[in-house]
């Protein structure tokens, strides 16, 4: 059976981005001596589901960070070309993320790693992720892109491991019961 999973980054105040998608407050952060541990999340991953404003911010990166499929998910983008540099790697679609995650499935994925505030509020409503890394980054940025959203009913977490880094940053892992 396939199964969704989250790794990101919010800030204090629950944001993943400010209002217009920026996320300097976070890469200002990253501090290549602490390892937070997403080289050994991404390794038993088969693909990446994403939303568009993800994928806009990882676009505009001098190289491409996945080394995985990566689907995207945007209404807007389903009909556009993929850019050459990135065709054979990423794909954009307008799919529901329980027709997101079939698809997934018919092509052999197992695990999938999925990111993005909205992409990742509309799999928890689908009931679609089996756990999440969320590292809470020691800043207010007071108003943005939040990570969580209205969901149908209250959705129990079960604390898996919360470790915390020098840097300040606190890692949570929760596993969601089906």
């Amino acid at each position: 059976m396939i199964t969704g999973h989250v790794f990101i980054a919010t800030s204090l105040d629950g944001y993943i981005a400010r209002p217009d998608g920026d996320i300097r407050w976070l890469l200002e952060r990253d501090d290549p001596r602490e390892d937070h541990g997403y080289t050994a999340f991404i390794a038993d991953k088969d693909a990446i589901v994403m939303g568009r404003g993800s994928y806009d911010m990882v676009a505009t990166f001098d190289t491409w960070p996945y080394d995985r499929p990566v689907i995207v998910l945007s209404r807007q983008l389903a009909d556009a070309p993929v850019p050459d540099r990135l065709r054979g790697q990423v794909r954009f679609v307008d799919l529901t993320p329980a027709e997101a995650m079939r698809a997934l499935e018919r092509e052999g994925a197992r695990r999938v790693y999925v990111d993005g505030g909205r992409v990742v509020q509309a799999f928890l409503r689908a009931g679609l992720i089996a756990d999440m890394v969320v590292t809470t980054v020691p800043v207010l940025i007071g108003a943005g892109r939040p990570l969580f959203g209205e969901l149908p009913h209250d959705r129990d977490l079960v604390l898996v491991d919360s470790r915390s880094f020098p840097s300040g940053l606190v890692q949570s892992t929760y596993r969601l019961p089906p």
